[in-house]
């Protein structure tokens, strides 16, 4: 049977704070290895497995996210289906209804698998097995939600009771009801009792099947969401959703709106390893602490330190632990959090502390990711700022101006083709050039390579605001 997945990657991630902002959350940080889990979870609903055969991934996600999703699909070799843009975040239940709307207009029997885009399963050959015991209940009209065996008394995940405790088969359980997030002492009955599952917030079901379910249990949803649908517009390969019609739909997780209210609900038990990392402790947990309990990524050193996290994002910046114990310490080249372990679950204070103060760090990444490839600040003063910019092979920032600052570009890899006003040339490594306040100018990369170049803006104001743009071949406003 073919599956359509359906990923979901509009989250902010802010208990994974520094290294996961709102500008560039932790689906597409390289947090476990070399793939990011947003490229994880494509690759683990590809190909075929048995039963199951997955279709081209539907994607949903936002307007500043829609490159950053192709350019990680295209860097794993995959095609993606359509790519619904949310002109908001409006929770679940709307972008869950959106997907089987989508794919009913194609064929109202598909079959979908929703799955957020930021969990880890090492097992892919275990999920695979999971979902295609999902399908039988499918088959027969059931919505279908995973739930995960415990490994310990979890307060920060829901729960699901099942009807039953299920069989060595792994075969689908009803499910009883939704539990929301208990204290410790409830997660400790619960992981004794043997009946209860981890929401892990993935879903099987038949398009026809999951609309029939909103039109009984949340039928306020259907007709800002169908709308949305009907009025939206192509952009580039991307689908975005009408913005007034999705700004009419209620903000409401899939949970609230319709699960914990239908009754044809079927769980299909999960026994192998899963986390949503959730906070900096699930990622000490999955990266495999030796002996002592330490976990050092990058540029990290731990001395006479237990159950530790010490991890440097950055290459020029050492981090050193000594004596440490249940301490958490990640380093960005903008901003560090040294944190008791047991506070993992408390760091998205400290986003909300930093909002309050008007801190940047609160949001935006050190890189700024855009179509073309990303820049980083080096250094900000009064009236200057300089740049590193990356731009991708065969890429192009759009033709602009200035109005307030000149800009010096030394190429230091690579080769750039400039415009200046009407005049075109190349410059390449060692080699600079100068655009003058209020010139029109863009700059490409016409080779096989990244090109990289140092930036240096002079002027009354040099913030990015200052923007004229006259032509952009990404079709940004």
């Amino acid at each position: 049977m073919t599956i359509v997945p359906v990923l979901l990657c509009g989250g902010s991630g802010t208990r994974l704070w520094p290294l996961s902002r709102k500008s560039y959350p932790k689906q597409f940080v390289p947090l476990m290895g070399d793939e990011t889990l947003f490229q994880a979870a494509a690759q683990r609903l590809t190909g075929q497995a048995g039963r199951v055969v997955f279709d081209a991934p539907l994607v949903l996600t936002n307007s500043d996210f829609r490159f950053i999703v192709t350019e990680q699909l295209q860097a794993v070799g995959i095609d993606p289906g359509a790519i619904l843009i949310e002109p908001e975040g409006r929770n679940t239940a709307p972008a869950i209804l959106a997907a089987a709307l989508h794919a009913a207009a194609h064929d109202p029997e598909a079959v979908l698998l929703v799955a957020p885009s930021d969990h880890v399963v090492p097992d892919t050959e275990a999920f695979h097995a999971a979902v295609a015991r999902g399908l039988k209940a499918v088959e027969v009209g059931q919505l279908v939600t995973f739930g995960i065996t415990p490994t310990h008394a979890e307060t920060a995940y829901g729960y699901l009771e099942l009807a039953e405790c299920p069989d060595h088969t792994g075969a689908p359980v009803a499910l009883k009801r939704f539990v929301e997030k208990p204290d410790e002492a409830r997660a400790q009955e619960m992981l004794a009792a043997g009946n209860f599952k981890w929401n892990a917030g993935i879903f099987l079901f038949k398009a026809a099947d999951m609309i029939a379910a909103f039109n009984q249990h949340a039928p306020t949803l259907l007709d800002p969401v169908r709308s949305a649908l009907t009025a939206a517009r192509p952009d580039l390969g991307f689908l975005r959703l009408d913005p007034d019609a999705w700004a009419r739909a209620e903000d409401i997780s899939i949970d609230y709106a319709v699960m914990e209210k239908a009754t044809n609900l079927s769980v299909v038990p999960f026994d192998a390893a899963w986390s949503d990392l959730g906070g900096w402790d699930a990622v000490w947990r999955e990266s495999g602490p030796d002996a002592d309990g330490i976990v050092t990524s990058g540029a990290a050193t731990a001395l006479d330190c237990k159950n530790t996290l010490l991890r440097s994002e950055s290459e020029t910046l050492q981090v050193v632990g000594i004596g440490l114990e249940n301490i958490m310490a990640i380093a960005m080249p903008d901003a560090v959090l040294i944190a008791d372990m047991s506070c993992a679950q408390s760091v998205k204070k400290a986003v909300t502390a930093l909002k309050e103060k008007g801190a940047a760090q609160a949001t935006q990444f050190p890189k700024d990711h855009r179509p073309w490839g990303w820049f980083e600040s080096l250094v900000v003063g009064g009236r200057f700022q300089v740049k590193r910019i990356l731009v991708h092979p065969g890429a192009a920032l759009s033709l602009q101006s200035h109005v307030h600052r000149s800009e010096h570009w030394i190429v230091v890899a690579g080769t750039a083709r400039v415009t200046i006003e009407d005049k075109v040339k190349l410059v390449t490594e060692n080699e600079s050039v100068y655009i003058p306040v209020g010139s029109k100018h863009r700059l490409e990369n016409p080779g096989k390579v990244p090109m990289v170049l140092i930036e240096v803006q002079t002027g009354a104001y040099v913030g990015e605001d200052d923007i004229v743009r006259y032509d952009d071949v990404y079709a940004r406003g």
